[in-house]
């Protein structure tokens, strides 16, 4: 992956943030889940959006109207 393509790079992060809701969704279905796996994996998944909010930012002209 080229780290200059914000395209991919959003990609990437978006990609990472689907698996960690699916990750979450499953433990918390199965009724077994650890509540400090749980934690860290929300905590990472949080951090992902703000990442991707920040990549996205940096990558949307201002446009003054």
């Amino acid at each position: 992956m080229n780290d200059d393509d914000p395209a991919q790079l959003l990609a990437a992060l978006r990609h990472e943030h689907r698996r960690l809701d699916e990750e979450i969704e499953r433990l918390e279905s199965e009724g077994e889940a650890d509540s400090l796996e749980l934690a860290r994996l929300k905590k990472s998944k949080l951090r992902l959006k703000d990442e991707i909010a920040l990549v996205s930012d940096e990558n949307t002209p201002d446009i003054i109207a």
